[in-house]
C-alpha cells in the first residue's frame, strides 16, 4: 500500500510504501544514528512478541560492531587506499594526526556489516579464527605475516592471559607502558628487576646459611 498522497511533502528517507525498510538505504540517507535506532527497534519487536524483556544496550553493542568499519572514499594525504575498509576509530585517529600536521584528511562512507562479516573482519586474527572459517583466517594471517596485539577480551582468553578488564587492567596498562618505552628505559628496568631478584636470592641464601649454622650449634651442644 502507498502511504503518501499526491501533493504531500515527503522528507528524505521517509517510507512511502508498506513493508520493512532497507537498512542500507537508511544508512545512506539518514546516517548511522537512525540506522542503529531502526535495528534496535526491529530486534526489540521480535523479543516483545515472545514476552521477553531485554535492555537496549545489549543490542546496541552488537549494532556498534556492525557499524565500526568505514570505507575510504578519498585518501587525502593518508596511507589509505580508496575503497579500503578500515576501523572507524583508527581513521579518526589518523585524521587527527593529519590535521595537527596541516595535511589533507581522508574522507569515508559508512558501512553496515553483517554479524558474521563483522566478526571475521576484526583486527585480531585469533578472535576471527575462533568464530568461523578458521582455516581461511589462519592461512590469510600467515601469508600476510599478521601480528595479533591481543587487545581484546576473546583473544586474551584463548591464549590464557588476563583479560584487559577489571583486575586485569593493571597488567595490560603496565604492558602498554613498557611497549611505549624506548630501549634505554627497557634496559634500565630490566637491570633493576635483575638486581631485585639477585637481592632476594642472596637474602634467601643468607637465611639458609643462618638456619644451617643454628642447627649445627644445636647439634654440637
Amino acid at each position: 500500500n502507498i502511504l503518501v498522497h499526491e501533493g504531500q511533502v515527503v522528507n528524505k528517507g521517509e517510507s512511502i510504501v508498506d513493508g520493512p525498510a532497507d537498512p542500507q538505504d537508511i544508512l545512506r540517507l539518514l546516517g548511522i544514528e537512525e540506522l542503529a535506532r531502526y535495528i534496535v527497534d526491529e530486534v526489540q519487536d521480535v523479543y516483545r512478541l515472545q514476552g521477553v524483556k531485554i535492555n537496549d544496550k545489549h543490542i546496541q553493542v552488537i549494532v556498534r560492531q556492525m557499524l565500526r568499519r568505514v570505507q575510504i572514499t578519498n585518501s587525502g594525504d593518508t596511507h589509505y587506499i580508496v575503497g579500503e575498509q578500515v576501523e572507524r576509530s583508527e581513521l579518526l585517529d589518523t585524521n587527527d594526526r593529519m590535521r595537527a600536521e596541516g595535511k589533507l584528511i581522508a574522507t569515508h562512507s559508512d558501512v553496515l556489516l553483517g554479524i558474521t562479516k563483522a566478526s571475521l573482519s576484526t583486527d585480531s586474527f585469533i578472535s576471527a579464527a575462533s568464530f568461523q572459517e578458521t582455516t581461511r583466517v589462519l592461512t590469510e594471517a600467515a601469508i600476510m605475516g599478521k601480528r595479533d596485539e591481543l587487545r581484546g577480551l576473546k583473544e586474551n582468553v584463548i591464549v590464557g592471559r588476563l583479560i584487559p578488564a577489571g583486575t586485569g587492567m593493571a597488567y595490560h596498562q603496565a604492558r602498554k607502558a613498557k611497549e611505549e618505552m624506548d630501549d634505554s628505559e627497557r634496559r634500565a628496568i630490566a637491570m633493576q628487576e635483575a638486581q631485585e631478584r639477585a637481592a632476594l636470592e642472596l637474602a634467601a641464601l643468607d637465611d639458609d646459611a643462618d638456619a644451617a649454622t643454628t642447627e649445627g650449634d644445636a647439634a654440637a651442644e
